[in-house]
């Protein structure tokens, strides 16, 4: 989760990353204020299977030419898949039992699984 903000050091909390902006101004301001919400949950990675929690409105092909189309009941809460890659702006790629798409991290959780 990635905060953009303007604000002085005390609004963020002490357990975020920061990053400052240019030392040319009188003043130093926050420009990026990271959390780290993982707390102890499941890290996503190549081969983690995943479940939809909700139907995204768009799907979007993993392929090499990518197609966007409506989801029409394709994509439902409870489908169950594997990850495939990770892209950009914390999408990934997730191989369900009908195909490849581009799924954003929060149409999805790790599934947990008991061994």
């Amino acid at each position: 989760m990635a905060l953009v903000s303007f604000t002085s050091i005390p609004n963020c909390p002490s357990s975020s990353r920061f990053s400052y902006g240019s030392t040319q101004l009188p003043f130093n301001l926050i420009t990026k204020c990271e959390l780290n919400t993982n707390g102890g949950s499941q890290k996503l990675e190549i081969g983690s299977p995943i479940i939809v929690i909700e139907s995204p409105k768009l799907l979007k092909t993993a392929a090499s030419v990518p197609c966007l189309r409506p989801n029409v009941g394709s994509v439902k809460p409870g489908d169950v898949g594997r990850i495939v890659s990770r892209k950009p702006m914390d999408v990934w790629a997730v191989r369900l039992s009908i195909g490849t798409y581009l799924i954003d991290r929060k149409y999805f959780k790790p599934l947990e699984l008991d061994e």
